[in-house]
């Protein structure tokens, strides 16, 4: 009787252990920024909502000064659409702007309200994204690591 090649005991650790890289984190990924000029600080978390493909749970939650905070459930990263940039305003208002969606936090009342994009008109600085970086990893990337992206360049 011949054993196939390729098959037996050796190769089912092979394959588990292949298995499980391909397999998506089922812990949140949180990314932090904090503007200690403005007594805010920004996290952006990240949750695998499959097992697999690129898809992810995006929670946004802003702590302003004096103790405030405001969170919101972002839309959703439904396959490489997970980046955020960060803008402050003149104002002192932050926008966080996605590809489908924008959310502008007022420190003023501590509201964290979701916006048309044709609102957002007016100059506003960039400050970052958050984003994974070039080992995959789900970060806050500062303006000066990385350049303003628009969101038609993937």
């Amino acid at each position: 009787m011949m054993r196939g090649r390729g098959r037996g005991p050796g190769w089912a650790p092979i394959g588990l252990v292949l298995l499980l890289s391909a397999c998506n984190s089922d812990g949140p990924e949180p990314a932090e920024f904090d503007l200690p000029s403005a007594g805010l600080k920004l996290n952006l978390t990240r949750l695998a909502t499959h097992p697999f493909l690129s898809r992810y749970r995006l929670t946004l939650r802003i702590e302003g000064p004096r103790g405030c905070s405001a969170t919101a459930e972002l839309f959703p990263d439904t396959g490489y659409a997970g980046r955020r940039n960060v803008y402050q305003q003149p104002s002192g208002v932050i926008t966080v702007l996605g590809q489908y969606d924008a959310r502008v936090f007022d420190p003023a009342n501590c509201s964290l309200r979701l916006v048309e994009f044709q609102s957002l008109v007016g100059h506003a600085t960039f400050l970052g994204a958050f984003d994974v970086d070039a080992q995959k990893r789900w970060r806050f990337l500062d303006a000066s690591v990385r350049p303003e992206r628009s969101f038609e360049e993937h």
